[in-house]
């Protein structure tokens, strides 16, 4: 396994992950019960948060709007606008008995701890893992791990969209989704072939 060039990640198949049936968006207080009432079950999650793009230099973050965790069949975002929505990821994110992988976690803790005073606990940086694995010198990232594990081309196209902006529009439900759903399948994908030790 190695690290694809640009061009072998452009001839790939587009990542088919969730659909919009498959990600449930945590705007009422009901949709946050039971959205921890599935995922406090489960032993690993896949993570990822987005923030409002910042383009001008000496600008800071304004912090996370959207948080997302996954499973291998569903994903649930977690607008941060919504109280009840911060304190259900809270309590999923800061259970060190459900583990969260994703890719490139620095930023995203740096960012829940300082602006929404969350400690994330128990998590894996596929980034780290896929690097050390093939004995690269730089980080995989997202794009770079689901083309090299699952051999599929993950669209990148609202990443620089307006998160803050509300509601979400369609493409950035599921980009946001898919994002974490990438990361759980790698992993998942990585542990079956025994490439990665779990945990």
């Amino acid at each position: 396994m190695e690290r694809p060039t640009k061009e072998q990640v452009s001839r790939l198949p587009l990542y088919v992950g969730l659909s919009l049936a498959d990600i449930d968006i945590i705007e009422t207080e009901l949709d946050a019960v039971n959205a921890l009432k599935e995922l406090e079950t489960e032993i690993c999650l896949g993570f990822d948060t987005e923030s409002k793009p910042i383009f001008r230099k000496g600008q800071t973050s304004p912090g996370p709007t959207l948080i997302q965790l996954a499973t291998a069949t569903k994903a649930f975002l977690f607008p941060t606008k919504f109280p009840f929505a911060i304190s259900t990821a809270k309590a999923i994110l800061c259970n060190p008995n459900i583990q969260k992988v994703g890719f490139g976690l620095k930023g995203d803790k740096k960012e829940l701890r300082n602006k929404l005073s969350i400690d994330i606990a128990n998590t894996q940086d596929l980034s780290v893992e896929l690097k050390n694995l093939v004995g690269d010198k730089d980080l995989i990232g997202a794009r770079a791990a689901v083309a090299m594990v699952l051999k599929s081309r993950l669209g990148k196209g609202a990443q620089r969209s307006n998160w803050a902006q509300y509601p979400l529009q369609q493409h950035q439900i599921l980009y946001a989704a898919n994002d974490a759903h990438s990361a759980i399948c790698v992993k998942n994908h990585c542990v079956a072939q025994e490439h990665i030790v779990d945990g």
